[in-house]
């Protein structure tokens, strides 16, 4: 419902919003029945982590993904054994292992991200043109106005909120809105 002295505005966008994470969810996850490999929520967020600093060790990935040290190992023992990660010894700490994808984790990102485009693409093509410039406008200031809201080192696309642990069922949350625009 409007509000008065805002024409067409949500009496309540936090409501609005929250709504359209729920359908983002809902289509993300659905749209991720024709992958090739069945993989996690948490595993997704982990390889998008390792894609966006390759070389991460293992506690700076922990920190990432707000997780503690025996479920990244455990996470990162699945996603290995899966062919979808590799874990090397750090070239001048030997207390360190450096994680890095591989071709078929570079591979399952990319086919992800295919079929969640596809996905979104199919809603916004049933919008007017003039409503997709408007959503993505409004995208691009959300994404700017949540600049400096996350904890420090938590990339948007691996957030799902307070005190959640890699190894959670809930995945409801990893759905990465803050991507719809590329997607567009």
């Amino acid at each position: 419902m409007p509000s008065p002295g805002r024409p067409g505005a949500h009496e309540d966008p936090a409501a609005a919003l929250g709504a359209a994470a729920e359908l983002l969810a809902v289509l993300h996850a659905h749209g991720q029945d024709g992958a090739a490999l069945a993989v996690s929520p948490s595993q997704v967020r982990a390889l998008i982590a390792v894609e966006g600093a390759e070389g991460i060790n293992l506690r700076d990935l922990g920190a990432v993904l707000g997780s503690r040290p025996p479920s990244v190992t455990r996470l990162c023992d699945r996603l290995e054994a899966l062919g979808l990660l590799t874990r090397s010894p750090h070239p001048s700490s030997r207390r360190e292992v450096e994680l890095r994808l591989t071709p078929r984790g570079r591979a399952l990102l990319e086919e992800r991200r295919a079929i969640r485009a596809r996905a979104f693409s199919a809603v916004l093509s049933r919008m007017a043109p003039e409503a997709v410039d408007a959503l993505v406008t409004g995208l691009a200031a959300f994404r700017e106005a949540a600049d400096g809201v996350l904890p420090a080192g938590r990339p948007a696309d691996t957030f799902d909120g307070p005190g959640e642990d890699v190894g959670s069922p809930r995945g409801a949350g990893q759905a990465p809105a803050a991507r719809i625009a590329d997607s567009a």
